[in-house]
């Protein structure tokens, strides 16, 4: 069965990334590299992980089993918290290079801005060195609020071209989403599908999906696309993988769009991870 095409996303810095990719979460281990196989077996060519998921070694190991060029793979990590000082977020970065075995990331992302310890400049001037190191070919960041972007643009001159954030249609970040927009950013989705399964139980997507005779899933992925984010859902089996992947060949229409839409809730965050108080390291 031939791949799925997936169309490319051109990033402020004039690489391209596709415009859905795979999470790596939890997959670790001979079942984790074996899942991520079959996901690039599907036509996955972008593949999130991070320092902190303790799996850059499985990711690193599905590209080599995957038999496809390295260089038609887009492979992302991301910089823990406690590693945001400069010599240590270098080091990091050399770090997941080794536990990956790769020459190159092609993204590499700042996990939380931890504003409380305030180093998250000081992580992005670590980022923006090893992309000049070329260690790293594009830079971003992750969970990051508009202040905290401004800061990062203001004293280094150096946008992101990627954040990527919690997005889903309970919490769809109409107001970041258009902020990075306006500054060139290209929005990212974690956690696309929400959690628990609550979104795959809404009536409103059901009538949706039988409308254009998709699953929910594949009405949600679209939805990212049609908003110009990169949805990186997660899933272990061959067919749900190609099913999370199938999406460009229908279109949800302005009224299918504005009703998702309507779904979003105050409360939509799936844990209380604001990032305005919320730490990680």
């Amino acid at each position: 069965m031939p791949e799925v095409f997936v169309p490319q996303i051109r990033l402020n810095d004039g690489t391209d990334l596709p415009a859905v990719g795979f999470g790596t979460y939890l997959m670790n281990g001979s079942t984790g590299v074996e899942g991520m196989v079959s996901a690039i077996k599907q036509g996955y060519r972008l593949l999130d992980s991070a320092f902190n998921y303790e799996n850059e070694g499985a990711v690193g190991e599905a590209v080599r089993r995957s038999g496809v060029p390295r260089s038609d793979l887009r492979v992302v990590s991301k910089l823990p918290g406690r590693h945001h000082a400069f010599d240590e977020a270098i080091r990091t970065v050399e770090e997941s290079l080794y536990r990956a075995q790769l020459d190159y990331y092609d993204l590499y992302l700042v996990h939380w801005p931890n504003p409380s310890k305030d180093l998250y400049v000081e992580a992005w001037k670590a980022l923006i060195e090893a992309k000049k190191r070329g260690l790293i070919r594009s830079i971003g960041v992750c969970n990051f609020l508009p202040e905290h972007l401004e800061r990062l643009i203001a004293e280094t001159g150096v946008t992101p071209s990627i954040n990527q954030i919690e997005l889903h249609p309970y919490f769809p970040q109409a107001e970041q989403r258009q902020w990075d927009q306006k500054h060139g950013i290209i929005t990212q989705s974690w956690s696309p599908l929400g959690r628990a399964n609550q979104l795959l139980k809404d009536q409103l997507l059901q009538g949706i999906a039988d409308e254009v005779g998709k699953s929910i899933p594949q009405v949600i992925l679209r939805w990212h696309y049609q908003l110009g984010a990169i949805a990186l859902p997660k899933a272990a089996s061959p067919q749900r993988q190609l099913e999370n992947i199938s999406l460009f060949d229908f279109e949800l229409s302005p009224d299918q769009m504005q009703r998702i839409g309507t779904l979003a809730r105050p409360d939509g965050r799936t844990f209380d991870q604001d990032p305005s108080r919320y730490e990680e390291f």
